[in-house]
C-alpha cells in the first residue's frame, strides 16, 4: 500500500510539474505532503525521522532522480549510475547542474604524464547513501569555511519543509500568510499566478533556506526566477535563470548566501575575485560587446549567455526578474552598470562537467579546438583540452550548444567580462 501511495505521489508531482496551473511541483512552493518523504509505519531501515530514504538526500533523490530517464526530465537533478558509463554524460540540464558529474572520473595523458580529474571535484558532494553519493574525500570541510563535508545534504541549502515565504510587500518570513504557489517560476504569460496576493504568500526561490535555518546561519534568501520549463537542452535556445539582488526584508545577496559555508572565498584580498559588486569600470560594456574570441560586435539587446549569467541589481520579481526568466531567447538583454557579478556567474550550484563546478573548462586555454569540441575521438587530438572526455561529453557539459556558437579556437569565458583574448 505504501508503495502504491508513493507512486501516486510521484505521478502527481509529474503532472503538476508540467501543468500550466498555479503550482508546478510536489512541494507547491512550500512543505510537501508528509507521506511523500516520511512513512509512519514502514520507514527506510537504518534511516532517521521516519524517512523513506536512509538519509535526507536519499529521500530527496527518491523523486529527483529516475533510472528511466533518457534525457533532461522535469525536476530531476541527478542521473542514475546505470546511465553514467564510459563516454556517457549526465542527462539533466538544469541551471544548477546534474550531480551525476560528480561520479565521472577522467584520465588523460599530456606530454607523457598521466593525470586523473576526479569526479569529486565537479561540484557539491552531497551524501546520499542510497544513490552512491558520498562525502568529499579530500575536503573535510567546505572550501573556505568550516561546514563539515560529511554533513552536506540537499537540506543543507534547501529548507525541506519549505517554510520560507515571500509576501506581497516583498518581505520573506517563516510563518504567517499561507503559501498558495511556488514563487520560483514564470510561465511566460501570467506573472500574478506566481506572485503573492494581499492574503496569500508564495514560496521562495527553490525552497532555499533563510535567516534562522537550523542547518546553517544563512543571512536571508536570495532572489531569482526561472521559466517553468527549465530542465532542457540548450542546443537551440538558452534557459535563462534571472538572478536578483537584495539585502533587506529577509533577502540576502547571492554572494553572502553562498558565503554562509564558504566565507573565505570572497574576502577582501588582492587574489580574490569580487562578488556582489556592480559591473563598473566598463565591464558591462565588454560583456555586451563580447560574442566570442575575436568578435566584439555584440549589443546590449542580445548579449546574455547562460554560461556567464549575472545578477540584476533588483529584487522586483514581477516587474524585472520574471520577464527575463524565459527559455526561448526572446529576452537576452545584457547587463547595465547596476548589475552584479556573483558566485553563480562562474559556478553551477549543484555540479558541472568541469572542475570546481565551473560552467566552462578552466584547465586549458581553449574551450574549442580547430572548430570542434575537444575529445579523445576528435582530430587533431588535444588531450590537454579534452581531458579524457569524448567530444560529445564536452558538448554535453556546455548543455549541447552547437560548437559554432564559439570561435574556432575559443578561449575561456573569463573573457566575456575581461576580453583579454
Amino acid at each position: 500500500m505504501r508503495r502504491l501511495r508513493l507512486v501516486m505521489v510521484v505521478l502527481g508531482a509529474t503532472i503538476l510539474a508540467t501543468s500550466a496551473g498555479m503550482v508546478y511541483a510536489f512541494h507547491s512552493g512550500g512543505v510537501a505532503e508528509c507521506g511523500g518523504c516520511h512513512s509512519m509505519h514502514n520507514p527506510k531501515a537504518g534511516g532517521a525521522f521516519l524517512m523513506i530514504g536512509t538519509d535526507a538526500s536519499s529521500t530527496c533523490l527518491t523523486c529527483h532522480q529516475n533510472a528511466n530517464d533518457t534525457g533532461p526530465s522535469s525536476y530531476h537533478v541527478s542521473t542514475a549510475d546505470t546511465k553514467l558509463g564510459p563516454g556517457l554524460a549526465p542527462l539533466q540540464r538544469t541551471p544548477g547542474g546534474d550531480f551525476g558529474w560528480i561520479k565521472k572520473d577522467y584520465t588523460f595523458t599530456v606530454r607523457g604524464t598521466t593525470s586523473t580529474e576526479e569526479g569529486d571535484t565537479h561540484g557539491h558532494n552531497i551524501v546520499a547513501v542510497d544513490f552512491t553519493y558520498a562525502a568529499d574525500p579530500v575536503n573535510t570541510t567546505a572550501p573556505g569555511g568550516t561546514f563539515d563535508s560529511d554533513l552536506l545534504s540537499c537540506n543543507s541549502c534547501h529548507d525541506m519543509h519549505g517554510q520560507y515565504r515571500r509576501k506581497a510587500d516583498g518581505t520573506v518570513v517563516k510563518t504567517g500568510q499561507p503559501i498558495y504557489a511556488s514563487g520560483s517560476y514564470y510561465n511566460g504569460t501570467s506573472v500574478p499566478a506566481n506572485e503573492p496576493t494581499a492574503t496569500e504568500a508564495v514560496g521562495v526561490y527553490r525552497l532555499l533556506a533563510g535567516s534562522g535555518y537550523s542547518k546553517a546561519p544563512f543571512p536571508g534568501v536570495p532572489a531569482a526566477k526561472v521559466p517553468s520549463t527549465y530542465n532542457r537542452t540548450e542546443a537551440a535556445t538558452q534557459t535563462r535563470a534571472a538572478y536578483g539582488h537584495a539585502t533587506t526584508g529577509g533577502h540576502a545577496s547571492w554572494g553572502n548566501w553562498c558565503g554562509t559555508c564558504h566565507p573565505d572565498m570572497h574576502s577582501s584580498g588582492n587574489y580574490v575575485h569580487p562578488v556582489d559588486e556592480t559591473l563598473s569600470g566598463g565591464v558591462f560594456d565588454i560583456y555586451n560587446q563580447y560574442v566570442k574570441t575575436g568578435d566584439m560586435t555584440g549589443t546590449a539587446a542580445s548579449s546574455f549567455t547562460s554560461l556567464v549569467p549575472f545578477v540584476r541589481g533588483s529584487a522586483d520579481y514581477a516587474g524585472v526578474l520574471a520577464p527575463l526568466a524565459v527559455n526561448n531567447d526572446t529576452n537576452l538583454a545584457g547587463p547595465t552598470g547596476e548589475d552584479r557579478v556573483s558566485c553563480l556567474s562562474c559556478h553551477r550550484a549543484h555540479a558541472s562537467g568541469w572542475e570546481y563546478g565551473l560552467r566552462w573548462n578552466m584547465e586549458g586555454e581553449f574551450m574549442t579546438y580547430n572548430s570542434l569540441y575537444p575529445g579523445t575521438d576528435t582530430t587533431p587530438t588535444a588531450p590537454q583540452f579534452a581531458r579524457g572526455r569524448l567530444g560529445a561529453e564536452t558538448q554535453a557539459a556546455y548543455y549541447d550548444r552547437p560548437v559554432t556558437k564559439f570561435a574556432s579556437y575559443q578561449r575561456v569565458l573569463c573573457n566575456k567580462c575581461h576580453a583579454k583574448d
